[in-house]
């Protein structure tokens, strides 16, 4: 019924350029069966070292977030008994899979420390020492 965590997976390209696409999951009950609704975010045409663009990205992590805990109403499916708590779950899960400084930083403007380290965020050294 809560978000599972979420997983990433990453594929070099041209030996040095890394792309990110995370991959939100949320449970649901089908029929006393539970299913995963997931939703793929790609960062495709973003350059996630720019403010901007890590902005746009987390954006979609959490548009993506929300949907897959508020909307698994689809074939008969119940929505998750906490959405709020599988939100939160589902985007730190992400923004940890994400694992870039600038998702991090935007995610640290709206959530505590604690929250990051309960989803296994390593906060960056320039920012935990503001």
């Amino acid at each position: 019924m809560y978000a599972k965590a979420a997983v990433t997976s990453a594929h070099l390209l041209l030996g040095a350029t890394t792309v990110v696409s995370t991959l939100l999951a949320s449970s649901v009950t089908a029929k006393d069966k539970l299913v995963t609704v997931s939703i793929q975010v790609s960062p495709q045409g973003l350059d996630l070292s720019q403010p901007a663009d890590a902005q746009k990205f987390y954006t979609r992590l959490k548009n993506a977030a929300w949907l897959v805990c508020t909307r698994g109403t689809r074939v008969n499916l119940l929505p998750s008994v906490d959405p709020i708590r599988c939100y939160q779950q589902a985007l730190g899960d992400a923004v940890h899979a994400t694992n870039k400084p600038l998702v991090t930083q935007i995610y640290l403007a709206t959530h505590t420390f604690q929250e990051a380290a309960a989803h296994g965020i390593e906060v960056p050294a320039q920012v935990a020492a503001k």
